[in-house]
């Protein structure tokens, strides 16, 4: 087991989670199509996250003309290229699924307004 420990401490990504739930972030993700790599944007608000350690993920879910979009992303993958939070949300659930019956204004989240350390 202390191998594999081992191995799963090289993978993990020490600045990964800046993020809560609630929180609108984009995703900078690395698309591979043929010989070529791009890095795609997924921008959303992040309705769950789940597990620990290596298998850590989080879902992010937009609205993509008039349909839903919701993708599971493995933290501590190195195809995600860097995780940028947009806007901080103040939530009192762990997970947010009820967002998915919720259209137009109702599926949005208040905003956190944090105060700056002095």
């Amino acid at each position: 087991m202390d191998l594999i420990k081992a191995i799963e401490a090289k993978q993990i990504k020490k600045d990964a989670e800046n993020f809560s739930v609630g929180d609108t972030i984009k995703v900078f993700f690395k698309i591979v199509e043929g010989t070529t790599e791009r890095i795609q944007v997924f921008e959303g608000i992040v309705i769950a996250k789940n597990n620990t350690g290596i298998g850590r993920s989080f879902v992010v879910r937009k609205i993509s003309y008039g349909v839903g979009v919701e993708r599971i992303f493995p933290l501590h993958s190195p195809r995600i290229d860097k995780i940028e939070v947009v806007r901080c949300g103040r939530v009192r659930r762990a997970k947010l699924y009820y967002i998915r019956g919720k259209v137009g204004k109702a599926a949005k989240v208040k905003e956190l307004i944090r105060k700056k350390a002095n």
